[in-house]
């Protein structure tokens, strides 16, 4: 049976941001989300969008001939099917990432998968929705994402890097608040304090605003 998942968009762009940054890619965008983050910029994709059957989306990226595949939201793991997307994206040969908030157990996704969960940070208000036991399930590959708006994001990600031993786990990223933090304070702070993280911007907003399917 060809299951069915709700789609937002699936759009080509470059990747804005993780380890793939600027790689061609296409997006997978599903639909709903039971998180309601402070930083959202895809609250368009809480509902509405269009049913797509597995193969259907797989053909529809094919055409775009790039390996790489992410899926997204909303929330995509809100929708059981996406398991069983990922799982045959990677069958096809495509280079997944699942973008992915951390409120939702990932011990089920597809070990061939790079996992990118976004740690909710206090300046989110979802800070409640963190399933730490997510971290053990983490892979070599697999990156985290701290979305840090103020101050005291900055110093509780800081902790919860410390307390879970994440430096031995994954990748770890700090982005700033698009519209919370400039950049160049997180830059200060992480150099004052030597913090082995990877700083990003998000590359499709500085290239093209906050366009939609970009």
């Amino acid at each position: 049976m060809n299951q069915k998942l709700r789609v937002t968009e699936i759009f080509y762009s470059l990747q804005g941001e993780t380890s793939r940054v600027g790689l061609p890619t296409v997006f997978i965008r599903l639909t709903g989300c039971p998180l309601r983050c402070s930083y959202c910029d895809t609250s368009y994709a809480f509902s509405g969008g269009a049913w797509w059957d597995i193969e259907s989306i797989i053909t529809e990226i094919k055409q775009h001939e790039t390996p790489y595949v992410t899926v997204t939201g909303g929330e995509p793991l809100a929708q059981k099917a996406c398991m069983d997307l990922l799982k045959q994206l990677c069958d096809e040969g495509f280079n997944v990432s699942l973008e992915t908030s951390g409120a939702i157990l990932v011990s089920d996704v597809d070990r061939r998968v790079k996992k990118i969960i976004d740690v909710k940070t206090p300046g989110s208000n979802e800070v409640t929705r963190n399933i730490f036991e997510n971290f053990q399930y983490l892979l070599p590959y697999d990156e985290l994402k701290f979305v840090i708006c103020s101050r005291e994001d900055y110093d509780w990600s800081v902790d919860i890097i410390k307390t879970h031993h994440l430096h031995d786990k994954s990748h770890i990223l700090f982005s700033p608040g698009f519209h919370q933090l400039p950049a160049e304070q997180l830059a200060d702070w992480i150099l004052q304090d030597k913090l082995a993280v990877r700083l990003q911007l998000q590359l499709h907003k500085l290239l093209w605003g906050e366009a939609q399917g970009r």
